[in-house]
């Protein structure tokens, strides 16, 4: 049997991988795409040789490199495509993220670029890392986006990862429609005092991919849907003015990775002239 043709997109948080999922991925044509809930039984059901051609979208974030070993241990001829998105703003995302599903640590306390003591480490923030695990496990040489190039030119970004993939699509199949609306940060100030009495101290997070964590989320999300959304009628002046995150803590970071992003950068730009 032919081996087939397999494009992986290596999905990070907050780098709009939902929305490609949701809005880009379903609508290439001339590749089968295996919508993100059927990950785990990617290797059955590319067994089956129903098609030639295949296309995987899964959102990782510190289990990249234990997944990329997984899905490899099956197809190492993979295409991976990953996105990034300059540090500052992942994390000032992903922070947002974590305040949203009841985390009530400061900003410093999640992501420590001085004292590495936070919740995520700088490790998880070294963006190079990614790139060397994909040519590590795959034979093929990763497509590198960016998150800023789909905001400002979504057209040029679907034709580059269309290309890639020897895929194509109809502009008029796909929405710039946003498939989640953002919190404001006045829900997000209310969500993080909040969650320290509602979810107690920081633990471990749970075992992602197993029942007792799906669970443990579920549970999570509609205990903080219940603080979020009244949090929305709370007038202004009972909340806190500070910014959820200080701009000078979103610097530092930023020139805390500078020398990364400008790596991950170079690459990008090698790699799409070969």
């Amino acid at each position: 049997m032919a081996v087939p043709e397999i494009v992986f997109h290596v999905g990070l948080g907050k780098v709009a991988s939902t929305y490609l999922q949701h809005r880009f991925f379903p609508k290439l044509q001339k590749i089968h795409y295996i919508p993100t809930n059927r990950y785990r039984q990617v290797p059955d059901i590319i067994k089956k040789g129903k098609y030639g051609r295949y296309f995987v979208s899964r959102e990782f974030d510190q289990q990249l490199e234990r997944e990329v070993s997984w899905f490899a241990s099956y197809y190492p001829e993979v295409k991976p495509i990953i996105i990034f998105r300059r540090h500052d703003g992942w994390a000032a995302s992903q922070y947002r993220r974590y305040v949203k599903n009841g985390g009530h640590l400061p900003f410093t306390g999640f992501l420590d670029v001085e004292g590495d003591t936070g919740l995520w480490k700088v490790k998880d923030f070294i963006f190079y890392n990614h790139i060397e695990q994909l040519e590590k496990h795959f034979t093929h040489k990763p497509l590198v986006l960016f998150y800023e190039e789909l905001r400002s030119d979504p057209w040029a970004f679907f034709d580059k990862i269309a290309a890639y993939a020897d895929a194509a699509y109809d502009p008029k199949d796909v929405s710039l429609a946003k498939v989640h609306t953002s919190y404001k940060e006045k829900e997000l100030k209310v969500m993080r005092k909040m969650g320290k009495y509602i979810f107690g101290e920081e633990r471990s997070p749970t075992k992602a991919g197993t029942l007792t964590g799906w669970l443990h989320r579920r549970g999570q999300m509609l205990a903080s849907y219940g603080v979020l959304y009244p949090s929305k009628l709370l007038p202004k002046r009972f909340v806190d003015p500070a910014p959820l995150i200080p701009p000078e803590e979103l610097e530092r970071v930023r020139d805390f990775f500078a020398e990364d992003w400008a790596k991950v950068k170079a690459y990008a730009e090698t790699s799409a002239m070969v």
